[in-house]
C-alpha cells in the first residue's frame, strides 16, 4: 500500500531531496494521517459513547489530536517550502520545527484533559457494556496505526524529516496505548472491576503526556541550536580529508536553518609551501561538492601549515600526547613557533567542549595551565600562548 500511494501521488519519487518532491512526500504523509486518524477517532468515539468506555473515548481523542498534528505538520511543510526572500535569506525551513512544537503543545493539553477525565472515572466508576464490536474497532485501530507508523517512517527516512519520524514514533506509541485500552476492556468484562477502565485511561493519559513532553524537547532543541549529528560531523571531516593536499580540519560549525537548509563553515589545513591557487581550487571543489552532493552550503577558511620543521613536528606530537592524557575531548590546532632572543613563543589554539568554558570546575583554564607547564618542563625557554575556544562540532583529530 505504501509503495502504491507513493507511485500514485509522487512524481519522480527517487529525487527525494528535491524541494518540490520533498514537499509532495510530506503532503502525502500528512493527508493520509489526517484521513486515517479522523476515521479512527470517529469509530472509537462512537463505540466509546455507546458502551460508556472512558478509555476508548480517551483513545479517540488521542486520534483527534493526531489528526490535528497532521494538519499543523501540513501547514508547516507548506510554509517551510517558501523560497528565500530579503527578510529570510536562508529560507523558511524552520517552520517545520515550529509546526512540530505546536503539535507537541497540543498533545500536552489533550493529555492533561484526559488525565482529569480518567481520574474522575476512577473516583466514580460506571459499568462498561462489553461488545465484540468494541474489540473489532480497537483491533482494526492497532493494524491501521502499525501501517501508519511504517508509512511515516519510510517517508521520514527518505526525505530526512524529523517531523515525520516523530509522527511514526507517535503512531507506534498509539499502538501501545490502544492495546492497553483493548486489554482493559477485556479484563473489565472478565473481572467485573469497573475502576480498571478509568485506571487504564490514566495510563493512556500519562503516556500521552510523556510522549508530548519528549516531543517538545526534540522540537525545541534545533530551534535553540542543538549540537550537530555526530555522523554528519564525521562525514564532513572525512569528505574534506579525502581531497589532495588537505592536512586537517578544525573550527567546524554547522548552522541548522531547518530541514534541507544547513550552513557549514570550517578551517582547512594545507601545506604553506603549496601553490596558493591550487589550494584555493581544492577548497572551491570541496565547497561545490558539499553543496551538490550533500545539500550543505559551505564556507571554508584556508589555514597554511608549516611542514618539514623537525622541532615543530616534535612539539605538535608532544602536545597531542599530553592533551590525550589530560583531556581526550580537547584538541589543538594552528600551531606556530616564534623564536626570540630570550625565549620562544609556542602559539596555538586549544578547542574544548563548550561547557568547559564556563563550568565551575574551570576545566578549560586548568587544561591550558597544565599544557603550559608541560611544555616549560621539557623546554624551559618555551612560553605557550594558548587561545582557549569552544569546540562547537567536535571532530576526530589524529
Amino acid at each position: 500500500m505504501t509503495q502504491f500511494l507513493i507511485r500514485l501521488f509522487i512524481r519522480q519519487p527517487d529525487h527525494a531531496q528535491d524541494p518540490k518532491v520533498r514537499a509532495a512526500y510530506g503532503n502525502l504523509a500528512c493527508w493520509v494521517g489526517v484521513a486515517c486518524n479522523l476515521l479512527l477517532c470517529l469509530g472509537k468515539l462512537t463505540v466509546g459513547t455507546l458502551f460508556g468506555s472512558i478509555a476508548i473515548m480517551a483513545d479517540a481523542l488521542n486520534n483527534l489530536s493526531d489528526a490535528s498534528s497532521n494538519v499543523v505538520s501540513l501547514v508547516g511543510f507548506k510554509l517551510a517550502g517558501k523560497a528565500p526572500d530579503a527578510e529570510h535569506p536562508f529560507g523558511h525551513a524552520r517552520y517545520e520545527y515550529l509546526a512540530g512544537l505546536a503539535v507537541s503543545v497540543m498533545i500536552l493539553v489533550i493529555g492533561v484533559e484526559l488525565l482529569k477525565e480518567s481520574f474522575a472515572k476512577v473516583l466514580y466508576p460506571t459499568a462498561v457494556d462489553f461488545n465484540w464490536v468494541m474489540v473489532a474497532v480497537l483491533a482494526a485501530s492497532i493494524l491501521v496505526k502499525l501501517w501508519m507508523a511504517r508509512l511515516n517512517h519510510k517517508i521520514g527516512t527518505d526525505i530526512e524529516s524529523e517531523t515525520l519520524l516523530a509522527t511514526a514514533a507517535d503512531a507506534r506509541n498509539d499502538v501501545i496505548t490502544t492495546a492497553a485500552v483493548l486489554t482493559a476492556t477485556v479484563l473489565t468484562k472478565l473481572s467485573g472491576f469497573t475502576r480498571l477502565d478509568g485506571l487504564m485511561g490514566l495510563g493512556v493519559a500519562a503516556f500521552i503526556l510523556y510522549s508530548g513532553a519528549a516531543l517538545v524537547r526534540d522540537t525545541i532543541n534545533p530551534l535553540l541550536g542543538a549540537a550537530p549529528d555526530p555522523e554528519l560531523v564525521e562525514h564532513i571531516e572525512k569528505k574534506a580529508m579525502s581531497y589532495p593536499g588537505v592536512l586537517g580540519v578544525h573550527d567546524l560549525m554547522i548552522h541548522d536553518y531547518g530541514p534541507g537548509s544547513r550552513l557549514v563553515s570550517f578551517h582547512l589545513e594545507m601545506d604553506s609551501k603549496d601553490d596558493v591557487m591550487h589550494s584555493h581550487d581544492v577548497i572551491d571543489r570541496i565547497e561545490r561538492d558539499l553543496l551538490v552532493q550533500d545539500g550543505l552550503i559551505a564556507t571554508i577558511h584556508f589555514d597554511p601549515v608549516v611542514t618539514g620543521d623537525p622541532h615543530a613536528d616534535e612539539l605538535k606530537a608532544f602536545l597531542q600526547q599530553e592533551i590525550r592524557k589530560l583531556e581526550p575531548l580537547a584538541n589543538i590546532h594552528d600551531l606556530r613557533i616564534v623564536p626570540g632572543p630570550t625565549h620562544t613563543n609556542v602559539i596555538f589554539d586549544c578547542a574544548v567542549p563548550a561547557e568547559y568554558m564556563t563550568d565551575k570546575q574551570h576545566r578549560g583554564v586548568r587544561l591550558v595551565s597544565a599544557l603550559r607547564n608541560s611544555v616549560q618542563e621539557k623546554w624551559p625557554d618555551h612560553f605557550c600562548v594558548i587561545k582557549l575556544e569552544p569546540d562547537y562540532a567536535p571532530v576526530h583529530h589524529e
